[in-house]
């Protein structure tokens, strides 16, 4: 099985190393995660791509800082429009436009019984905005929606693991990258050990 881990930035990818995957950076943000996510797959064609980074976690959430999830849904958060009545989300537009309305993007590849708590995300180029729906959504990053957009239309199996490095409000409060970066690390050695292991039988 081929595999290809993919981090948004080198800081995230530091302490991993395994000479059984391919690792590439795919940049902070939609454009970059998306660009970089496709050309991976056409360098590559690897059978499976997964997608590791820190994440903000939102109050509502049951998930702590350090703790690993694995995420199931993306939504492209801030992608709308402001209105009279406040921001709108792109997809709950009434515009009078043919154009597919996606307000969640769903992955199909997770394991029946996952190693990992299951999560929401919203995917964001203005982190921590205050206009974008949190109810029912766990984490926020700047690439998931990208990457659940490319590996869906080029049908190419995928993961995307994250771990909380901090909460999501706009404050001081330091964030805990050392901590949350060794438990992705090994969140992802453990889930390509998985899925080698899958191939194998």
């Amino acid at each position: 099985m081929k595999i290809t881990v993919l981090f948004p930035t080198a800081t995230e990818a530091q302490f991993f190393a395994d000479s059984r995957v391919e690792v590439a950076i795919c940049g902070v943000g939609h454009s970059a995660a998306a660009a970089n996510t496709l050309r991976a797959i056409m360098r590559a064609q690897p059978d499976c791509l997964i997608l590791a980074g820190i994440a903000g976690v939102y109050p509502g959430s049951a998930l702590q800082l350090g703790e690993v999830a694995l995420v199931q849904s993306e939504c492209e958060a801030d992608l709308g429009f402001f209105t009279p009545q406040g921001f709108v989300q792109l997809a709950d537009l009434p515009l009078e436009m043919d154009f597919t309305r996606m307000p969640r993007w769903v992955s199909p590849h997770q394991p029946p019984q996952p190693r990992w708590p299951l999560a929401h995300s919203n995917s964001l180029n203005a982190a921590m905005a205050p206009f974008v729906k949190t109810s029912g959504v766990d984490l926020e990053n700047m690439e998931g929606a990208a990457f659940f957009q490319v590996c869906l239309a080029e049908q190419v199996r995928f993961f995307e693991l994250r771990a909380v490095s901090n909460p999501v409000a706009i404050s001081d409060e330091a964030w805990d990258f050392a901590g949350s970066i060794q438990a992705l690390t090994g969140a992802v050695t453990q889930l390509v050990d998985d899925l080698l292991a899958e191939a194998s039988q």
